[in-house]
């Protein structure tokens, strides 16, 4: 059985049977659909996906300190900038 790596809410990884809904950047501390065209667009320039981290839905994404991507999740996005939430990015 293929095990996907995932991280919870407290920002710690673990297995999972069921990939992850969302993807990440440990370094910036952004969360956006998979299919993001700003992430594809790096991966398509050949940066290496070795910061990116998985989440299994929104809430987890959120409870680990990330923030919505702006390309991606505009209207999530929008929502985060008005509220005034700071997430403080943490370098790995």
């Amino acid at each position: 059985m293929k095990t996907y790596t995932l991280l919870g809410a407290d920002g710690e990884p673990y297995s999972s049977t069921e990939p992850g809904l969302l993807g990440g950047h440990a370094r910036t501390r952004v969360y956006g659909r998979l299919d993001c065209p700003v992430a594809l667009s790096l991966l398509r320039r050949g940066f290496k996906p070795r910061h990116r981290v998985f989440f299994a839905d929104e809430s987890v994404a959120i409870a680990a300190g990330y923030r919505p991507c702006g390309a991606c999740l505009r209207e999530k996005y929008s929502e985060y900038k008005r509220s005034g939430t700071s997430v403080r990015p943490t370098i790995m």
